[in-house]
C-alpha cells in the first residue's frame, strides 16, 4: 500500500480551501477547526481536523498489514523532489526505475512539478485546476494551536512508522 502523507495542519488548511472554493459562504477555518470559536477546543469530529491524525488510522491498518506491506511518502518531499519519492515507490514495487529527474520540471505558476511529455503524451502534464490554490490567511494562533493539537499524534506516527517526517 502507498500511503501519501503530509503536515496534517498544511493538510488540513488545503482541504478547507479546496472546499471553499466550491462554496460561497464557507464560515472562516478558524470558526470550523475549533469549538465555539475558541481556540482552546479543537473540533477533531470536522473531517479535515480529523483526517490528519494518521495515526489513530495507522494503527487499525496495522491489525491487516504488515508495515513491510506499506510505503510512506512524504507529500511535501513529492512536491519538492519528485524523482526521489517515485524512485522509493519503483523500489517498493519491485520496478525497474524508469522514472527519473528528467522526467520532471518545477512549474512555478502551479507551485508543483509537472511531467514533461512522453511517448504515450504528446503534451506535458500538470496537477489539475483544484492544486496549486492560494491558501487563505489563518490566524498564526489557530495554526500554532492546531501544531500543540496534533503533535502527540505526530509522534505517535512516527513511532508507528519509524519515520520522522519533522512536521513542525
Amino acid at each position: 500500500l502507498l500511503i501519501v502523507v503530509r503536515d496534517p495542519v498544511t493538510r488540513a488548511i488545503s482541504d478547507y480551501t479546496q472546499a471553499a472554493s466550491k462554496k460561497a459562504d464557507m464560515k472562516r477555518f478558524e470558526q470550523l477547526a475549533f469549538v465555539n470559536g475558541s481556540y482552546s477546543v479543537v473540533d477533531t469530529n470536522w473531517g479535515p481536523v480529523k483526517i490528519g491524525v494518521y495515526a489513530r488510522y495507522l494503527e487499525r491498518w496495522l491489525l491487516y498489514f504488515p508495515l513491510s506491506q506499506l510505503l510512506f511518502i512524504s507529500g511535501e518531499r513529492l512536491i519538492m523532489d519528485p524523482a526521489y519519492e517515485i524512485g522509493r515507490v519503483q523500489d517498493f514495487l519491485g520496478l525497474k526505475r524508469v522514472v527519473t529527474e528528467k522526467h520532471f520540471y518545477f512549474n512555478a505558476t502551479k507551485g508543483f512539478p509537472c511531467l514533461f511529455k512522453s511517448e504515450a503524451r504528446s503534451t506535458p502534464h500538470c496537477l489539475g485546476k483544484t492544486k496549486g490554490r492560494n491558501h487563505p490567511h489563518i490566524d498564526p494562533g489557530a495554526i500554532e494551536r492546531l501544531r500543540e493539537f496534533y503533535r502527540p499524534f505526530n509522534n505517535k506516527f512516527y513511532q508507528l512508522t519509524g519515520i520522522n517526517f519533522a512536521w513542525p
